[in-house]
């Protein structure tokens, strides 16, 4: 594990394995580098994958910013990992990971090649009602120490099949989780009021990769369509059978052609 330092010097902890073209994950919410292995360990083999534990989480400082300072925060912490992890990195974002890694993108990050898997945005009148009021009560819970109702909320608000929750909460992960509640006001401000941020995600140059479980909730598969069109060199993948809690073995031959296969095309040209 090597530490880097971010932009306001908060310690950032990153893991390397592989060799090739740099490719840095950025894990969804209430997760750390962890929770990324069996990804790197199946793109490792073409790709120099390069996970880290976001600001929060495991061995990563805090820093305390929240809200848009937070946000900027952590956007420092991944222009700080995608210079460590090399010339040319790529990175792939999961779930609110991806939504870090588009406001990265929107705000400047050097990047050419990126994908996300389904940054639960919720566009539209009933989706930006959600996301406000369960913003308010995310917030409320976390200010009453009341982690297990915060994890429990943000999960079902961003797409996770309340029985899947019910399953979770019984298994040996949750006292895990419940650890990183705190971080989902982070994960939370990323995704501003819900709504795909069209008029600034149109400075992201990126050739970008927007994918989608094809047994998602409806919301989600529509959210990511809404993201590719805003997204001016994006397109659209879904994967069939696949939820919100994609199979790694399924996800990564997906992304390694698409990395691969415009690396190839990058430097040819």
């Amino acid at each position: 594990m090597d530490r880097i330092l971010s932009a306001d010097s908060t310690p950032i902890a990153c893991h390397r394995r592989g060799e090739g073209p740099p490719l840095v994950l950025v894990g969804g919410a209430l997760g750390t580098a962890a929770a990324d292995a069996s990804l790197a360990a199946l793109l490792a083999p073409r790709f120099t994958v390069v996970t880290y534990d976001r600001r929060g989480r495991g061995a990563s400082g805090s820093g305390g910013a929240v809200g848009v300072a937070g946000v900027r925060r952590e956007i420092e912490d991944l222009a700080a990992v995608v210079t460590a992890a090399g010339p040319g990195a790529s990175v792939f974002g999961m779930s609110s990971g991806g939504a870090l890694a588009l406001e990265a993108a929107a705000a400047g990050l050097p990047v050419e090649l990126l994908a996300v898997y389904e940054p639960p945005y919720t566009p539209g009148a009933s989706g930006l009602l959600l996301k406000a009021r369960a913003s308010d009560r995310l917030h409320r819970l976390l200010a009453a120490g009341d982690r297990a109702g915060a994890v429990e909320l943000f999960l079902t608000a961003t797409g996770v099949d309340p029985a899947t929750v019910d399953r979770m909460r019984r298994a040996p992960l949750w006292p895990g989780l419940e650890a990183l509640a705190p971080t989902l006001a982070y994960d939370d401000a990323v995704l501003g009021d819900g709504a795909v941020p069209v008029e600034r995600f149109a400075a992201v140059t990126a050739r970008t990769l927007v994918v989608c479980g094809g047994f998602s909730s409806a919301r989600s598969r529509a959210a990511t369509r809404t993201l590719a069109e805003a997204l001016p060199r994006a397109r659209h993948r879904t994967l069939t059978g696949q939820t919100h809690e994609v199979a790694p073995q399924v996800l990564a031959p997906v992304l390694a052609d698409f990395f691969a296969r415009d690396v190839y095309v990058r430097q040819a040209s």
